[in-house]
């Protein structure tokens, strides 16, 4: 589960508690690569926006991707191990679990 629109809100969390009471709806987009790689396409590519064809779209996406595929590396990821079982520890200690929504 993430923070996207259509998983947010009281009727989304109800529903996914109903299906599985344990279960603790965060904000987990980090665990989504693909979002990330999304995310950079938005900022980097596709703004302002002043295509004149779907074809210039095109032409700019895949440039991007031959020149991100040269020069990617792996995210430096500041989320630890030790930062996981801390937050675990947090919400098996807390007998009321707030939901953040987005």
């Amino acid at each position: 589960m993430d923070n996207e629109s259509s998983h947010g809100g009281t009727k989304s969390i109800e529903r996914l508690q109903k299906k599985w009471e344990n279960i603790v709806p965060v904000h987990a987009s980090w665990l989504n690569q693909i979002e990330i790689y999304f995310s950079v396409v938005q900022r980097k590519v596709l703004p302002p926006n002043d295509f004149s064809s779907l074809e210039q779209v095109e032409d700019r996406l895949l440039a991007f991707l031959d020149r991100y595929q040269e020069t990617a590396s792996p995210f430096e990821w500041r989320f630890t191990r030790k930062d996981l079982e801390d937050l675990l520890d947090r919400i098996d200690s807390n007998p009321v679990i707030s939901v953040q929504v987005g």
